[in-house]
Protein backbone atom coordinates (compact mmCIF):
# COMPACT_ATOMS: atom_id res chain seq x y z
CA UNK A 1 0.00 0.00 0.00
CA UNK A 2 1.03 3.69 -0.47
CA UNK A 3 1.61 5.91 2.07
CA UNK A 4 -0.96 7.85 3.89
CA UNK A 5 0.58 11.24 2.40
CA UNK A 6 -1.44 9.76 -0.83
CA UNK A 7 -5.09 9.51 1.23
CA UNK A 8 -4.90 12.97 3.03
CA UNK A 9 -4.49 15.51 0.39
CA UNK A 10 -5.15 18.83 1.09
CA UNK A 11 -6.75 21.33 -1.75
CA UNK A 12 -9.87 23.22 -2.57
CA UNK A 13 -13.61 21.42 -2.80
CA UNK A 14 -15.77 20.16 -3.99
CA UNK A 15 -14.83 17.20 -5.44
CA UNK A 16 -11.32 15.26 -5.36
CA UNK A 17 -12.11 13.01 -8.28
CA UNK A 18 -13.68 15.47 -10.02
CA UNK A 19 -11.73 18.76 -9.46
CA UNK A 20 -8.44 17.92 -8.05
CA UNK A 21 -7.95 14.72 -9.96
CA UNK A 22 -8.01 16.27 -13.39
CA UNK A 23 -6.15 19.58 -12.68
CA UNK A 24 -3.41 17.20 -11.77
CA UNK A 25 -4.20 15.54 -14.76
CA UNK A 26 -4.11 19.24 -16.87
CA UNK A 27 -1.03 20.07 -15.16
CA UNK A 28 0.99 16.70 -16.11
CA UNK A 29 0.09 16.72 -19.78
CA UNK A 30 0.95 20.94 -19.73
CA UNK A 31 4.23 19.96 -18.61
CA UNK A 32 4.55 18.14 -21.94
CA UNK A 33 2.97 19.79 -24.49
CA UNK A 34 3.83 24.17 -22.90
CA UNK A 35 4.00 25.37 -26.47
CA UNK A 36 0.89 23.83 -28.14
CA UNK A 37 -1.65 26.35 -30.02
CA UNK A 38 -4.72 24.64 -28.48
CA UNK A 39 -5.83 21.97 -26.12
CA UNK A 40 -8.84 19.95 -26.63
CA UNK A 41 -9.77 17.78 -23.49
CA UNK A 42 -12.42 14.89 -23.63
CA UNK A 43 -14.43 13.82 -20.49
CA UNK A 44 -16.21 10.70 -20.14
CA UNK A 45 -19.29 9.30 -18.19
CA UNK A 46 -19.19 10.50 -14.73
CA UNK A 47 -16.39 13.10 -15.23
CA UNK A 48 -18.79 14.56 -17.98
CA UNK A 49 -22.14 13.47 -16.20
CA UNK A 50 -21.77 15.59 -13.18
CA UNK A 51 -18.50 17.68 -14.27
CA UNK A 52 -20.07 20.93 -14.43
CA UNK A 53 -21.14 20.50 -11.04
CA UNK A 54 -18.20 19.26 -9.91
CA UNK A 55 -16.86 22.44 -11.63
CA UNK A 56 -14.43 20.23 -13.45
CA UNK A 57 -14.12 21.74 -16.55
CA UNK A 58 -12.78 25.03 -14.28
CA UNK A 59 -10.19 23.00 -12.45
CA UNK A 60 -8.83 22.08 -16.54
CA UNK A 61 -9.37 25.32 -17.63
CA UNK A 62 -7.48 27.68 -14.98
CA UNK A 63 -4.18 25.11 -16.10
CA UNK A 64 -4.66 25.11 -19.64
CA UNK A 65 -6.20 28.12 -20.23
CA UNK A 66 -9.94 29.09 -21.40
CA UNK A 67 -8.60 30.84 -24.86
CA UNK A 68 -6.44 27.67 -26.00
CA UNK A 69 -9.05 25.22 -24.67
CA UNK A 70 -12.44 23.61 -25.72
CA UNK A 71 -13.99 20.90 -23.26
CA UNK A 72 -15.95 17.91 -24.85
CA UNK A 73 -18.44 16.37 -23.02
CA UNK A 74 -19.10 12.92 -23.42
CA UNK A 75 -21.41 11.17 -20.50
CA UNK A 76 -23.05 8.24 -22.74
CA UNK A 77 -19.22 7.37 -23.90
CA UNK A 78 -17.13 5.16 -21.43
CA UNK A 79 -14.13 3.67 -21.12
CA UNK A 80 -13.22 0.28 -19.36
CA UNK A 81 -10.59 0.98 -17.24
CA UNK A 82 -12.65 3.60 -15.09
CA UNK A 83 -15.46 5.90 -15.36
CA UNK A 84 -13.78 8.69 -14.29
CA UNK A 85 -11.62 9.13 -17.54
CA UNK A 86 -10.09 12.37 -19.88
CA UNK A 87 -8.21 12.16 -22.86
CA UNK A 88 -5.90 15.55 -23.51
CA UNK A 89 -5.30 16.53 -27.11
CA UNK A 90 -2.15 18.86 -27.92
CA UNK A 91 -2.34 20.51 -31.41
CA UNK A 92 -0.04 22.98 -33.29
CA UNK A 93 -0.66 26.54 -35.26
CA UNK A 94 -1.53 24.01 -38.39
CA UNK A 95 -3.93 22.10 -36.32
CA UNK A 96 -1.96 18.56 -36.42
CA UNK A 97 -2.09 16.76 -33.38
CA UNK A 98 1.31 17.00 -30.98
CA UNK A 99 0.07 13.89 -28.72
CA UNK A 100 -2.32 12.65 -26.65
CA UNK A 101 -3.06 11.29 -22.99
CA UNK A 102 -5.62 9.69 -21.25
CA UNK A 103 -6.00 10.13 -17.43
CA UNK A 104 -8.52 8.69 -15.04
CA UNK A 105 -9.58 10.28 -11.67
CA UNK A 106 -9.64 6.91 -9.12
CA UNK A 107 -10.72 9.02 -6.63
CA UNK A 108 -8.92 10.93 -3.32
CA UNK A 109 -7.26 13.33 -6.14
CA UNK A 110 -5.24 10.77 -7.34
CA UNK A 111 -5.11 9.95 -10.72
CA UNK A 112 -3.64 7.00 -13.07
CA UNK A 113 -2.74 7.36 -16.80
CA UNK A 114 -3.51 4.62 -19.09
CA UNK A 115 -1.50 2.14 -19.09
CA UNK A 116 -0.40 2.17 -15.72
CA UNK A 117 -3.38 -0.81 -14.40
CA UNK A 118 -0.38 -3.45 -14.19
CA UNK A 119 2.12 -1.20 -12.75
CA UNK A 120 3.13 -1.74 -9.15
CA UNK A 121 2.49 0.90 -6.23
CA UNK A 122 5.32 2.32 -4.39
CA UNK A 123 4.92 0.12 -1.38
CA UNK A 124 4.99 1.76 1.90
CA UNK A 125 3.42 -1.10 3.64
CA UNK A 126 4.05 -4.48 3.05
CA UNK A 127 0.90 -6.07 4.93
CA UNK A 128 -2.72 -4.93 3.18
CA UNK A 129 -5.19 -6.17 5.01
CA UNK A 130 -6.59 -5.49 8.42
CA UNK A 131 -6.30 -8.96 9.49
CA UNK A 132 -2.57 -9.26 8.86
CA UNK A 133 -2.15 -5.67 10.25
CA UNK A 134 -3.95 -6.90 13.57
CA UNK A 135 -1.84 -10.06 13.56
CA UNK A 136 1.18 -8.38 13.60
CA UNK A 137 -0.20 -5.40 15.66
CA UNK A 138 -0.67 -7.75 18.30
CA UNK A 139 2.66 -10.00 18.24
CA UNK A 140 4.42 -7.11 18.94
CA UNK A 141 2.66 -5.35 21.30
CA UNK A 142 1.88 -2.31 19.58
CA UNK A 143 -1.04 -0.23 18.07
CA UNK A 144 -2.48 0.66 14.56
CA UNK A 145 -1.01 4.17 14.52
CA UNK A 146 2.76 2.85 15.91
CA UNK A 147 2.18 -0.03 12.59
CA UNK A 148 1.80 3.73 10.88
CA UNK A 149 5.16 5.02 12.02
CA UNK A 150 7.09 1.90 11.92
CA UNK A 151 6.36 1.82 8.24
CA UNK A 152 6.58 5.94 7.58
CA UNK A 153 8.85 7.07 10.01
CA UNK A 154 8.60 9.42 12.47
CA UNK A 155 8.70 12.55 10.09
CA UNK A 156 4.85 10.82 9.05
CA UNK A 157 3.55 13.29 12.38
CA UNK A 158 4.35 16.62 10.86
CA UNK A 159 2.84 15.64 8.04
CA UNK A 160 -0.33 14.78 10.08
CA UNK A 161 -0.21 18.29 12.16
CA UNK A 162 -0.44 20.16 8.74
CA UNK A 163 -3.31 17.51 8.39
CA UNK A 164 -5.21 18.32 11.11
CA UNK A 165 -4.34 21.90 11.10
CA UNK A 166 -6.27 22.19 7.96
CA UNK A 167 -8.95 20.26 9.40
CA UNK A 168 -9.20 22.27 12.50
CA UNK A 169 -9.14 25.20 10.25
CA UNK A 170 -12.20 24.18 8.03
CA UNK A 171 -14.49 23.32 11.15
CA UNK A 172 -13.75 26.78 12.39
CA UNK A 173 -13.89 28.91 8.84
CA UNK A 174 -17.49 26.60 8.52
CA UNK A 175 -18.56 27.15 11.37
CA UNK A 176 -18.44 31.45 10.97
CA UNK A 177 -19.36 31.01 7.53
CA UNK A 178 -22.88 32.03 6.73
CA UNK A 179 -24.87 32.69 3.24
CA UNK A 180 -25.95 30.75 0.19
CA UNK A 181 -24.10 27.77 -1.38
CA UNK A 182 -22.79 28.70 -4.98
CA UNK A 183 -24.64 26.45 -7.90
CA UNK A 184 -28.27 25.84 -9.19
CA UNK A 185 -30.15 24.68 -5.97
CA UNK A 186 -29.53 27.62 -4.01
CA UNK A 187 -28.82 25.61 -0.82
CA UNK A 188 -27.96 27.97 2.21
CA UNK A 189 -25.39 26.85 5.21
CA UNK A 190 -26.33 25.64 7.93
CA UNK A 191 -23.58 24.78 10.77
CA UNK A 192 -23.60 28.11 11.93
CA UNK A 193 -27.16 27.60 12.79
CA UNK A 194 -27.02 24.26 14.30
CA UNK A 195 -23.93 25.21 16.47
CA UNK A 196 -25.93 28.17 18.11
CA UNK A 197 -28.92 26.10 18.10
CA UNK A 198 -26.50 23.42 20.17
CA UNK A 199 -25.82 25.91 23.07
CA UNK A 200 -29.89 26.08 24.02
CA UNK A 201 -30.44 22.55 23.92
CA UNK A 202 -30.79 19.65 26.35
CA UNK A 203 -27.64 17.50 27.70
CA UNK A 204 -28.91 14.71 25.81
CA UNK A 205 -28.81 16.68 22.41
CA UNK A 206 -25.31 17.89 22.62
CA UNK A 207 -23.47 14.91 21.18
CA UNK A 208 -25.26 14.77 18.01
CA UNK A 209 -26.00 18.61 17.60
CA UNK A 210 -22.54 19.23 17.83
CA UNK A 211 -20.76 16.39 15.81
CA UNK A 212 -23.20 17.75 13.30
CA UNK A 213 -22.28 21.11 13.17
CA UNK A 214 -19.24 20.04 12.88
CA UNK A 215 -19.24 17.97 10.16
CA UNK A 216 -21.59 20.62 8.27
CA UNK A 217 -18.62 22.91 8.82
CA UNK A 218 -16.29 21.54 6.96
CA UNK A 219 -18.70 19.84 4.18
CA UNK A 220 -20.34 23.18 3.35
CA UNK A 221 -16.58 24.40 3.64
CA UNK A 222 -15.85 21.93 0.35
CA UNK A 223 -19.14 22.67 -1.33
CA UNK A 224 -17.69 26.33 -1.56
CA UNK A 225 -14.57 25.70 -2.94
CA UNK A 226 -13.16 26.24 0.79
CA UNK A 227 -9.67 24.30 1.38
CA UNK A 228 -10.24 20.72 3.29
CA UNK A 229 -8.45 17.50 3.59
CA UNK A 230 -9.47 14.62 1.40
CA UNK A 231 -10.28 12.08 4.45
CA UNK A 232 -10.38 9.75 2.01
CA UNK A 233 -12.14 12.13 -0.56
CA UNK A 234 -14.04 15.74 -0.81
CA UNK A 235 -16.91 14.77 -0.97
CA UNK A 236 -16.45 12.89 2.86
CA UNK A 237 -14.24 15.28 4.27
CA UNK A 238 -16.73 16.35 6.86
CA UNK A 239 -16.43 12.78 8.91
CA UNK A 240 -13.19 12.57 10.30
CA UNK A 241 -12.30 16.64 11.13
CA UNK A 242 -15.99 16.72 12.90
CA UNK A 243 -15.27 13.50 15.23
CA UNK A 244 -12.14 14.02 15.88
CA UNK A 245 -12.88 17.53 16.78
CA UNK A 246 -15.76 16.56 18.94
CA UNK A 247 -13.55 14.41 21.08
CA UNK A 248 -10.96 16.43 21.41
CA UNK A 249 -13.19 19.54 23.22
CA UNK A 250 -14.93 16.83 25.16
CA UNK A 251 -12.11 14.77 26.72
CA UNK A 252 -9.39 17.45 26.58
CA UNK A 253 -7.10 15.01 24.24
CA UNK A 254 -3.50 16.15 23.83
CA UNK A 255 -2.59 17.53 20.09
CA UNK A 256 -0.39 14.11 20.00
CA UNK A 257 -3.46 12.03 20.45
CA UNK A 258 -5.34 13.47 17.49
CA UNK A 259 -2.08 12.83 14.88
CA UNK A 260 -2.37 9.21 16.34
CA UNK A 261 -5.85 9.09 15.68
CA UNK A 262 -5.38 10.33 12.60
CA UNK A 263 -2.66 7.46 11.84
CA UNK A 264 -5.30 5.27 13.03
CA UNK A 265 -8.21 6.61 10.60
CA UNK A 266 -5.69 6.57 7.71
CA UNK A 267 -4.70 2.62 7.86
CA UNK A 268 -8.21 2.01 7.64
CA UNK A 269 -8.88 4.04 4.61
CA UNK A 270 -5.56 3.05 3.12
CA UNK A 271 -6.78 -0.88 3.24
CA UNK A 272 -10.40 0.27 1.52
CA UNK A 273 -8.41 2.44 -0.97
CA UNK A 274 -5.88 -0.88 -1.85
CA UNK A 275 -8.63 -3.83 -1.59
CA UNK A 276 -11.95 -1.99 -2.37
CA UNK A 277 -12.27 2.02 -3.41
CA UNK A 278 -12.97 5.17 -2.62
CA UNK A 279 -14.00 6.14 -5.76
CA UNK A 280 -17.92 7.39 -6.12
CA UNK A 281 -17.81 7.04 -9.57
CA UNK A 282 -16.59 3.40 -9.49
CA UNK A 283 -18.68 2.12 -6.24
CA UNK A 284 -21.15 4.69 -5.10
CA UNK A 285 -21.42 6.77 -2.05
CA UNK A 286 -20.58 3.76 -0.05
CA UNK A 287 -16.99 4.30 -0.68
CA UNK A 288 -16.65 7.68 -0.22
CA UNK A 289 -18.84 8.27 3.11
CA UNK A 290 -18.64 4.82 3.99
CA UNK A 291 -15.17 4.56 3.79
CA UNK A 292 -14.95 8.17 5.71
CA UNK A 293 -17.40 6.84 8.68
CA UNK A 294 -15.27 3.39 8.77
CA UNK A 295 -11.83 5.72 9.28
CA UNK A 296 -13.56 7.86 11.98
CA UNK A 297 -15.41 4.93 13.72
CA UNK A 298 -11.85 3.28 14.08
CA UNK A 299 -10.06 6.46 14.79
CA UNK A 300 -12.88 6.96 17.54
CA UNK A 301 -12.35 3.97 19.24
CA UNK A 302 -8.62 4.15 19.81
CA UNK A 303 -9.28 7.38 21.50
CA UNK A 304 -12.14 5.79 23.70
CA UNK A 305 -9.08 3.70 24.57
CA UNK A 306 -10.56 0.28 22.68
CA UNK A 307 -8.25 -3.06 22.06
CA UNK A 308 -6.96 -3.72 18.40
CA UNK A 309 -10.38 -5.64 17.61
CA UNK A 310 -12.50 -3.07 19.38
CA UNK A 311 -11.21 -0.59 17.02
CA UNK A 312 -11.31 -2.93 14.05
CA UNK A 313 -15.08 -3.96 15.24
CA UNK A 314 -15.53 0.03 15.18
CA UNK A 315 -14.35 -0.07 11.65
CA UNK A 316 -16.06 -2.50 10.27
CA UNK A 317 -19.69 -1.57 11.42
CA UNK A 318 -19.00 2.15 10.15
CA UNK A 319 -18.50 0.81 6.93
CA UNK A 320 -21.01 -2.44 6.73
CA UNK A 321 -23.41 -0.46 7.66
CA UNK A 322 -23.44 2.37 4.22
CA UNK A 323 -23.44 -0.80 2.30
CA UNK A 324 -25.07 -0.53 -1.11
CA UNK A 325 -25.33 3.33 -0.91
CA UNK A 326 -25.64 5.62 -3.65
CA UNK A 327 -24.09 8.65 -5.43
CA UNK A 328 -25.89 10.40 -6.93
CA UNK A 329 -25.33 14.08 -6.23
CA UNK A 330 -28.72 16.27 -7.36
CA UNK A 331 -27.81 18.75 -10.31
CA UNK A 332 -24.71 17.50 -9.91
CA UNK A 333 -23.55 19.32 -6.89
CA UNK A 334 -21.50 18.18 -3.69
CA UNK A 335 -24.49 19.71 -1.63
CA UNK A 336 -27.44 17.32 -1.71
CA UNK A 337 -27.34 14.87 -0.15
CA UNK A 338 -23.84 14.71 0.05
CA UNK A 339 -23.58 17.63 2.87
CA UNK A 340 -26.24 15.62 5.07
CA UNK A 341 -24.53 12.51 4.91
CA UNK A 342 -21.67 13.56 6.28
CA UNK A 343 -22.87 14.64 9.52
CA UNK A 344 -25.13 11.35 9.30
CA UNK A 345 -22.24 9.76 9.00
CA UNK A 346 -20.55 11.71 11.99
CA UNK A 347 -22.85 10.45 14.47
CA UNK A 348 -23.07 6.73 13.29
CA UNK A 349 -18.95 6.89 13.49
CA UNK A 350 -19.18 7.61 17.39
CA UNK A 351 -22.35 5.51 17.92
CA UNK A 352 -20.28 2.22 16.07
CA UNK A 353 -17.40 3.46 18.12
CA UNK A 354 -19.22 3.46 21.37
CA UNK A 355 -20.74 0.70 20.60
CA UNK A 356 -17.66 -1.58 19.77
CA UNK A 357 -16.30 -0.58 23.39
CA UNK A 358 -18.96 -1.53 25.24
CA UNK A 359 -18.55 -5.09 23.56
CA UNK A 360 -15.43 -7.27 23.82
CA UNK A 361 -14.13 -6.68 19.98
CA UNK A 362 -16.32 -10.43 18.88
CA UNK A 363 -17.93 -9.80 16.00
CA UNK A 364 -18.64 -12.59 12.51
CA UNK A 365 -18.01 -10.30 9.84
CA UNK A 366 -14.30 -8.72 9.80
CA UNK A 367 -13.66 -5.75 7.98
CA UNK A 368 -11.75 -7.02 5.04
CA UNK A 369 -15.07 -9.26 3.83
CA UNK A 370 -16.94 -6.02 4.06
CA UNK A 371 -14.23 -4.10 2.07
CA UNK A 372 -14.36 -7.39 -0.44
CA UNK A 373 -18.30 -6.99 -0.48
CA UNK A 374 -18.65 -2.89 -0.55
CA UNK A 375 -16.13 -3.35 -3.75
CA UNK A 376 -18.80 -6.06 -5.40
CA UNK A 377 -21.65 -4.50 -4.38
CA UNK A 378 -20.37 -0.65 -6.37
CA UNK A 379 -19.85 -3.02 -9.26
CA UNK A 380 -23.51 -4.77 -9.53
CA UNK A 381 -25.00 -1.23 -8.75
CA UNK A 382 -26.19 0.34 -12.02
CA UNK A 383 -23.78 3.34 -13.94
CA UNK A 384 -27.08 5.82 -12.65
CA UNK A 385 -26.31 5.22 -8.87
CA UNK A 386 -22.30 5.93 -9.25
CA UNK A 387 -21.88 9.71 -9.39
CA UNK A 388 -23.59 10.39 -12.65
CA UNK A 389 -26.96 12.43 -11.43
CA UNK A 390 -29.09 10.42 -13.61
CA UNK A 391 -30.85 8.34 -10.89
CA UNK A 392 -31.88 8.81 -7.45
CA UNK A 393 -32.22 11.49 -5.56
CA UNK A 394 -30.81 13.70 -9.12
CA UNK A 395 -33.49 12.39 -11.11
CA UNK A 396 -36.37 13.01 -8.46
CA UNK A 397 -35.29 16.12 -7.92
CA UNK A 398 -34.63 16.81 -11.90
CA UNK A 399 -38.57 15.35 -12.46
CA UNK A 400 -39.50 18.24 -9.69
CA UNK A 401 -38.32 21.16 -11.42
CA UNK A 402 -39.35 19.95 -14.68
CA UNK A 403 -43.03 19.21 -13.29
CA UNK A 404 -45.37 22.37 -14.39
CA UNK A 405 -46.81 24.56 -11.05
Amino acid sequence: MESIRELYRIGVGPSSSHTMGPKKAAELFLQQYTHANRYVVHLYESLAATGKGHLTDKAVLEVLGEEYTKIQWHPEKCLPQHPNAMTFEAFDEQGELLGTRTFFSVGGGAIRELGEEEQEQKSVYPLTTVKDIMEYCSQKGITYWEYVVECEGETIFDFLDTVWETMESAVKKGLENQGVLPGSIGLSRQAWRYLRRCRNASEDMQQTGLITAYALAVSEENAGGGIIVTAPTCGASGVVPAVLYYLQEQQQLKRIDILRALATAALFGNVIKFNGSISGAEVGCQGEVGSACAMAAGAAAELLGGTLRQIEYAAEMGLEHHLGLTCDPVDGLVQIPCIERNACAATRALSCAQMAILSDGTHHITFDEVVHVMKQTGHDLPSLYRETSTGGLAKAYAGRCRTPK
